[in-house]
């Protein structure tokens, strides 16, 4: 089902360019420097439990698509926040997929499956209600042995780090777990304090009472609010091995308030009285405040804005976060971040990684502003646009004015396991027939394009994310 030349050019020029190109980075080690898989699966090295439970439950981007047209999450085994009844046939939950697979046509979801079907599996034919049965008896035979274990499957994708991303909440148990086991595999995790820095994140208060209680700090109060945040960043160093944190807030919003503007809202925030627009500054003050961190602790800084989250109130009601329902948003950045800027921006030991999911921002915005700024990078194409095209619009617009290195190479952002080789390889294609195309137009001499492959798979995300 995978063909060789799958996303390189029809040129025939083109495509043997991008051939030799990707014939430098088609074999390097992946660097997954951002991402939400599970640390528990490395930690324990439990056999994953079935085909649905790896590939449907977890990924919303399949029952996402499966939703859409009216299959239940409960039909595809999701778990409901009340603990109600849900499907809990793992076959059954697969022919829901297999039954539905032409829906996933001409999407990355479709080319991730396939890649991990095949090169994963050695599934060789394309999935459908006939061969549903057929196809999960060959995946589940192959999971019960112990070369598809997570630690082995780590391995033979030739992953030479993971990153997961954690709450200041977490007390890292799974990464001190794979430390002191021994295996040489490299899990990292992230350092994600949205539940503690949002004043309207569900249960803002008593998070902000649990941070206290993990980091011995008085979080009644700014100034030990902000030394708690401090304790869990040098904890989640220490113990998790992390070199970022992570931000995923509605906009880009940022503030640079005085300590007592600062501290007024944030005691509004734990009465539970202050309003959205008040709350909207102070996670843009805690964007500020988080920088300012990164200058003293040297970790890289990555703001993930422009996502509508929990869009379907329904739904989130049932089924919690993350099921699928987050719609990207216009986000503004010039002067959004000109406050995080004006104290920051100009800092040469700071990075700020941006993404964002509005692609007009990104020859208008971000690359002239990461294209100025020392502290700013371009986050790979990200979310609803890690897709052959997203990429290409992405390589198209950020290009001419930041250049390949105010870029960070990629990241694949993902909770499905099996699908890490395959959207590092669709991003190494897709770069290596962007490349090509330069060279063919005389822009670019292949030599240095070939320099160029190598940094975007490989040297650019350990630089920028200090790996």
């Amino acid at each position: 089902m995978l063909h060789p030349d799958r996303l390189f050019p029809s040129d025939p020029t083109q495509r043997d360019i991008a051939r030799r190109l990707y014939a430098e980075v088609g074999h390097l080690p992946i660097i997954s420097p951002h991402g939400h898989t599970d640390p528990s699966w490395f930690a324990k090295n439990e056999a994953f439990p079935n085909p649905a439970s790896l590939f449907v439950v977890p990924d919303h981007y399949a029952f996402r698509m499966l939703y859409s047209q009216g299959v239940t999450l409960e039909s595809l085994g999701v778990p409901r926040k009340d603990g109600g009844a849900v499907e809990s046939d793992p076959r059954k939950i697969w022919r829901q997929l297999a039954q539905n697979w032409h829906l996933f046509r001409g999407t990355p979801t479709r080319m991730w499956l396939d890649h991990a079907f095949e090169t994963v599996f050695g599934v060789t034919e394309r999935l459908s209600g006939a061969s549903a049965d057929r196809i999960f008896d060959q995946i589940d035979a192959c999971l019960q042995k112990p070369d598809f274990l997570p630690r082995a499957l780590f391995e033979r994708f030739n992953i030479e780090l993971l990153a997961t991303t954690e709450s200041p909440l977490d007390t890292l148990e799974h990464h001190r777990a794979i430390r002191e086991s021994g295996w040489k595999g490299r899990v990292i995790t992230a350092f994600r304090p949205d539940p503690v820095v949002d004043p309207e994140f569900e249960g803002f208060q008593a998070n902000v009472e649990t941070l206290g209680a993990l980091s011995g700090e008085n979080t009644a109060t700014w100034a030990g609010y902000l030394a708690a945040l401090r304790n869990r960043r040098q904890y989640f160093k220490e113990v998790g091995g992390a070199t970022s944190t992570d931000h995923g807030h509605a906009t880009a919003t940022t503030a640079d308030l005085s300590d007592a503007d600062a501290e007024r809202l944030f005691e509004k925030a734990l009465r539970g009285t202050i309003t959205a627009a008040e709350a909207e500054i102070f996670r843009g003050q805690m964007l500020t405040e988080m920088a300012k961190m990164s200058l003293d602790d040297g970790l890289v800084m990555q703001i993930h804005p422009g996502s509508f989250r929990n869009h379907n109130p329904g739904l989130f009601e049932r089924f919690g976060r993350d099921k699928g329902a987050d719609i990207p948003t216009g986000t503004e950045y010039v002067r959004a971040l000109k406050p995080l800027l004006d104290r920051v921006g100009n800092e040469r030991d700071l990075t700020i990684i941006l993404f964002t999911l509005d692609e007009t921002s990104y020859a208008r915005e971000l690359a002239p502003l990461a294209g100025h700024y020392p502290a700013l990078r371009v986050g790979p194409a990200w979310w609803f646009h890690d897709s052959p095209e997203g990429m290409r619009r992405y390589r198209e617009m950020i290009t001419e004015t930041a250049g390949f290195y105010n870029t960070v190479g990629f990241n694949d952002d993902t909770r499905a396991f099996c699908s890490i080789p395959a959207r590092h390889d669709v991003a190494r294609r897709v770069d290596c027939a962007f490349l090509a195309r330069l060279v063919a137009e005389h822009r670019l001499e292949e030599d240095e394009a070939a320099e160029v492959a190598v940094d975007l798979a490989y040297t650019l995300a350990k630089k920028a994310y200090k790996l």
